[in-house]
């Protein structure tokens, strides 16, 4: 059997939650070279039944003895210390761990990968891949285009995130938080008519965990390690899809009808940027989609060679389940050739 004709096992690890449920739509849609799939979740959820491809698989437990199959790929989504704890065991089996936790994400020796940006880095990996941060995996699509082209000297996020990225408990606070006598399952304060600056744990340094995410991910994926990165994350009453103004200063000097077409023939961008007309990225219009939408693009005139721009991705699918699936399909790409 030549490599074209290969079939691949794959598991998914986390499979009844937000991100699993959206990784089986996306593999369905691709159509992977893949002959067996298996589903795992913790206890709580093992012995659910869930429809894939046509057919009714029975929800597993995992546990120690689950890589002993013969997988060739795992795309995990159950959290940190799941990671932790079965990702080398599945590596060790022979394989390929791609995880969606912040568990691997900035070990030296995990590389750390967005297909459109990086994915020259798979082919770097010890049995385990990291998927980047949601929120970062939208902004470096766009930046990695225009640090090539005039080399950013210094990045300022502001996000705007759904409650979709805190999983079904945030879901719930925005859907419930105006009935009588709920409580709260996720957030500090309710979402509802609010703007929470509060995504993830505090620091000590007085920023957020998920804006140090972003921070650190950032120089990595770009591989630009001194890279003056800053960020403010805010979680707001939107279902799905992360909004973020990215504030770019360059070393260089551009032209600005050059830098748009620039986005707009980069793999994985879609321009929506005709503001006499209303038309700019919404999170609305990126669900359900795997691109990363640019819009609002303009100088800042108050630096030198300075760019506003407003980025927008469905943050379950490009900024989570699509990712991981993207890199599983570049190994299999990479293992015809």
């Amino acid at each position: 059997m030549n490599a074209e004709e290969r079939k691949y096992k794959l598991a998914i690890v986390g499979a009844t939650g937000v991100v699993g449920r959206i990784a089986r739509e996306v593999l369905e849609e691709k159509k992977l070279p893949i002959s067996e799939y298996a589903f795992f979740s913790s206890y709580k959820s093992a012995g659910k039944k869930i429809e894939f491809l046509g057919k009714e698989y029975t929800v597993r437990e995992l546990k120690e003895d689950s890589f002993d199959e013969g997988f060739d790929f795992a795309i995990f989504s159950a959290g940190g210390e799941t990671s932790k704890k079965f990702a080398p065991i599945a590596a060790s089996k022979g394989c390929i761990v791609v995880d969606n936790s912040s568990a691997w994400r900035m070990d030296k020796d995990v590389p750390l990968v967005v297909p459109e940006v990086n994915s020259s880095e798979i082919k770097n990996n010890h049995g385990i891949i990291a998927n980047p941060n949601c929120s970062t995996i939208q902004a470096v699509v766009p930046l990695k285009v225009l640090d090539d082209k005039y080399k950013i000297k210094r990045v300022v996020y502001s996000t705007y995130q759904a409650v979709s990225g805190a999983g079904i408990k945030g879901i719930r606070d925005l859907e419930n938080g105006t009935e009588p006598g709920y409580e709260l399952q996720k957030f500090a304060h309710p979402i509802i008519n609010n703007c929470l600056p509060h995504i993830d744990v505090f620091l000590d340094n007085g920023y957020t965990k998920e804006e140090e995410k972003m921070i650190n991910e950032t120089r990595k994926i770009l591989n630009r390690p001194d890279l003056p990165v800053t960020a403010t994350t805010v979680r707001v009453p939107v279902i799905n899809s992360h909004s973020e103004s990215i504030n770019i200063e360059f070393e260089n000097e551009f032209d600005l009808d050059e830098l748009i077409n620039t986005l707009k023939n980069s793999e994985g961008i879609i321009v929506q940027d005709d503001p006499k007309h209303d038309v700019y990225p919404l999170a609305t219009e990126a669900s359900g989609h795997d691109e990363v939408f640019v819009g609002r693009i303009r100088r800042d005139f108050s630096i030198k060679n300075g760019i506003n721009i407003w980025v927008v991705s469905d943050n379950l699918r490009k900024g989570a389940a699509t990712n991981a699936i993207q890199i599983v399909e570049k190994m299999i790409e990479m293992n015809k050739e």
